[in-house]
C-alpha cells in the first residue's frame, strides 16, 4: 500500500497569551531567552512543553488527524480563526506543533504570506537561486526553468533588484512563480493569491491547475469556493481548530458555507486599512432581517471605513448560492463611482430588483479593492434566505429549478399547415 504523501496525527497547537508579560528585567529576560531555546530544541523533537497551570491558553489546532494521498490537490476552508495557517506553519516547518506529528515525504514548497522564504537584501535573481537550493535542486535545474520563472512573475526588468524594493504584487509574483515552478513534490499555497490584480489571480489559478495535473500534491487555503471546488480532488474544513469535515470539494464547501450562516456580519477589530465594518440584510424600513420574500426588493447595507490614504478604493459585493456557486457580483464601477478618501465612514447600499432570485438559501461577499489588491475580502460575510411568499412562479411547480428568476420573453406564432396533396 502506498503511504500518504502527508499523514497528520493528533496535531495540536496552544498559545500562551501574554507570554511575555512577566519578563520585566534583564535576567529574566536572558533566562526567557535561554528556556525559549531549550523549548524549541525540544519541540522538533517531540513537541512544544505545555505551559504551566494558571497561564491564559489558547488552541489554534486540536487533534487534527487526517491523510493527503500523494497527487491530491487538497483544499482547507475555514472563516478566521479556524487553523488553517497554523496548520500550514506547522507542515512548512515554520513553527513546531504542541502535541502530535506530522509526517512528510517529499520536497515541500510553501508560498504562505508575502515575504516568506526571501531575503531582502538579495536580487530577484539571487533569491530563485536561493529557494531552488532549498528545495534541493540543483543550479543546473534552477537555470532550465529561470526564464519561465521570470516570465510568468512579470518582472524581467527588476529581476536583478533587491527584493526589498519590490512591491507587495511584485514580490508575490515572484514568490508563486518560484514556488510554481521549481517543481516540488508538495506545493503549500495559502491565500497570497489575494494578493495582485484580477488578471494575475486568474493566471496564478490556471498555472495551479497545471501543476495539479502533473501528479503533484498541492494544499491549497482558500476564501474562493469556486476556486477550491475547481482545482481542489478532496477538501478539509476547519472550525475553531478543529476538522469540522473531510469529503469531497462540493460536499466540504456546502458545509462551510452552512457554519458560517451568520445573518449578519460585524468586524472583530478595526485594522485600519479600508474595511467594512458591518453587513447585513435589511427590509424596506432599514431593519435588519435574515429573509426575504422574492417578491419584494433584496437590500444589503453595509458601513465602511475609508482611511486618508486609501485613494481609489472599490466596493462590490457577491451572491453565491448554497453550493457556493457565484451567480452574480455588483460593484460601484457599475454606476462609475468611488469610495471618498477619508478618514470617514459611509453607509452603502445596494438593492436586487424583486423577482431577481428565486426561493432558497444565499451568502453575501463583501470585497473591498483598489487597483491591484484586495484590501477587505468577506466570503462570505453573512447568509439569508429568500421564500416564495405569493409569487405566481410556484403556484403550479413548488419546486422550481435554478438560481435566478429572469422575466422572459415568449412568443407563440402559428405556423400555417403544409396542404397536403394526394397522390394521384
Amino acid at each position: 500500500m502506498t503511504e500518504p504523501a502527508i499523514r497528520i496525527e493528533g496535531l495540536s497547537k496552544q498559545y500562551q497569551l501574554g507570554a511575555d508579560a512577566g519578563v520585566t528585567n534583564l535576567r529574566d529576560r536572558i533566562t526567557s531567552g535561554i528556556s525559549g531555546a531549550l523549548k524549541r530544541t525540544s519541540n522538533w523533537l517531540g513537541g512544544d512543553r505545555l505551559a504551566p497551570a494558571g497561564v491564559d491558553l489558547f488552541w489554534a489546532l486540536k487533534d487534527v488527524s487526517f491523510d493527503v494521498p500523494a497527487g491530491q490537490v487538497l483544499g482547507i476552508i475555514g472563516g478566521n480563526g479556524a487553523g488553517k495557517s497554523t496548520l500550514l506553519k506547522i507542515l512548512s516547518r515554520i513553527t513546531p506543533p504542541t502535541e502530535g506529528r506530522a509526517v512528510i515525504r517529499g520536497h515541500v514548497a510553501s508560498l504562505l504570506e508575502v515575504g516568506t522564504g526571501f531575503h531582502p537584501d538579495l536580487t530577484g535573481r539571487e533569491n530563485v537561486r536561493l529557494n531552488g537550493a532549498i528545495l534541493g535542486m540543483s543550479r543546473a535545474d534552477v537555470d532550465r526553468r529561470f526564464d519561465s520563472i521570470v516570465e510568468f512573475a512579470e518582472i524581467g526588468r527588476f529581476i536583478d533588484t533587491p527584493v526589498k524594493r519590490y512591491s507587495s504584487g511584485m514580490y508575490v509574483r515572484l514568490a508563486f512563480a518560484v514556488a510554481a515552478h521549481l517543481e516540488p513534490e508538495i506545493l503549500i499555497v495559502d491565500e497570497v493569491l489575494a494578493v495582485g490584480d484580477a488578471r494575475f489571480q486568474k493566471k496564478c489559478l490556471g498555472k495551479l491547475d497545471q501543476v495539479a495535473g502533473t501528479g503533484r500534491t498541492v494544499l491549497f487555503v482558500s476564501h474562493n469556493m469556486t476556486a477550491v471546488q475547481r482545482l481542489c480532488t478532496c477538501a478539509v474544513v476547519l472550525e475553531e481548530g478543529h476538522v469540522a469535515f473531510h469529503g469531497t470539494p462540493r460536499e466540504a464547501v456546502a458545509r462551510y458555507l452552512s457554519g458560517s450562516g451568520a445573518s449578519r456580519y460585524v468586524a472583530r477589530a478595526r485594522t485600519g486599512q479600508a474595511q467594512v465594518l458591518q453587513a447585513e440584510l435589511v427590509d424596506a424600513h432599514g431593519d435588519p432581517v435574515d429573509r426575504v420574500v422574492i417578491t419584494d426588493p433584496v437590500t444589503i447595507a453595509m458601513r465602511v471605513f475609508v482611511p486618508a490614504h486609501a485613494t481609489g478604493t472599490r466596493l462590490g459585493i457577491g451572491l453565491l448560492n448554497a453550493d457556493g456557486l457565484p451567480i452574480l457580483t455588483s460593484n460601484l464601477d457599475d454606476l462609475d463611482m468611488r469610495l471618498t478618501a477619508g478618514p470617514t465612514e459611509l453607509e452603502a447600499r445596494v438593492v436586487l430588483p424583486p423577482n431577481s432570485l428565486l426561493a432558497g438559501d444565499y451568502h453575501v461577499v463583501t470585497c473591498l479593492w483598489n487597483e491591484a489588491t484586495i484590501v477587505d475580502l468577506q466570503e462570505p460575510a453573512f447568509a439569508f434566505a429568500t421564500n416564495a411568499g405569493t409569487s405566481v412562479l410556484y403556484q403550479r411547480d413548488a419546486d422550481r429549478k435554478g438560481v435566478l428568476h429572469v422575466d422572459c420573453h415568449w412568443q407563440l406564432i402559428e405556423v400555417p399547415m403544409p396542404v397536403s396533396t394526394s397522390a394521384s
